[in-house]
């Protein structure tokens, strides 16, 4: 290695410690920088922080949908990539950018501490069994910090008990359940998750109570699969003709906003039970 290489080897591997276990790709980082700029250059202070949401959201339509985006390298790193995004990445960017927004922030270094409290359990990165896998999990430790509040009972909701194991149970699935010690975390997280109820609107009173839903609600989709808490998660977006559409990123191809209106939609949703509605505080 000549010195010229060392130079580079070594600023790459101080950087990826003072990152704390980053990773993003010169391209993300571009796209991040670029797109912070062009929000704020269009953001209205005094915008509802739900509509705040929803502008966010419209950004990244057509971006591309790709699955198993944070299945990266051989340890839990904090991931960056806005070039493909599944329907819970897709959620949190956009939260992590209207809080920026809010908070007068456009710096990468604030985007990567709000991202890390939102992605893991009580906001910090500590192996893989540390990020908040269930989306029902996520739900409950963003309201502890006081991000979001699950209003699903204050607008008809119904509580279940259900035993949430599917990761523990489909092992094979997930690469980084090879090793002992995060298979025996997730089990702990899923144990955690199943002694507590989950409170959801059942599909077929969704229209029923369709006023009480905001633009900006995170909506997040149950499931009648065993084992398993939620499937799908998006954005409530209002549109013309009064009616909630969802703005997610879809695993048909991109993000986008769904043709028919959210309680139609869930129709055509092979196992899907209901909604839990989350507000952002």
């Amino acid at each position: 290695m000549n010195s010229k290489s060392f130079i580079i080897f070594f600023f790459l591997m101080t950087y990826a410690i003072q990152a704390q276990e980053i990773i993003c790709s010169a391209k993300d980082k571009e796209i991040f920088t670029t797109r912070i700029t062009a929000l704020k250059k269009e953001y209205t202070p005094k915008t509802a922080f739900g509509e705040t949401l929803v502008f966010v959201g419209k950004t990244f339509l057509g971006t591309p949908y790709a699955a198993k985006t944070l299945e990266i390298g051989s340890k839990e790193s904090l991931v960056i990539n806005f070039q493909g995004l599944d329907c819970t990445t897709f959620v949190e960017n956009v939260l992590v950018l209207s809080l920026m927004l809010k908070n007068g922030k456009d710096d990468f270094e604030s985007y990567t501490a709000y991202l890390e409290k939102i992605r893991y359990k009580n906001g910090k990165l500590d192996g893989y069994a540390s990020r908040l896998h269930y989306f029902s999990e996520w739900i409950t430790n963003n309201e502890q910090k006081g991000i979001i509040r699950n209003i699903t009972g204050d607008i008809g909701g119904v509580e279940i008990e259900k035993d949430i194991n599917f990761m523990s149970t489909h092992r094979e699935l997930y690469p980084f359940l090879k090793d002992d010690k995060n298979f025996k975390g997730i089990q702990q997280s899923e144990i955690n998750i199943s002694q507590s109820s989950v409170c959801f609107l059942p599909k077929d009173q969704i229209k029923e109570h369709e006023a009480s839903i905001l633009s900006g609600d995170i909506i997040a989709l149950t499931t009648s699969i065993k084992g398993l808490d939620i499937t799908h998660t998006g954005i409530a977006i209002r549109k013309e003709n009064g009616r909630i559409h969802l703005l997610h990123a879809s695993s048909k191809g991109q993000v986008e906003i769904s043709a028919l209106p959210l309680v139609e939609y869930l129709k055509k949703i092979k196992n899907n039970t209901g909604i839990i509605v989350n507000r952002v505080l």
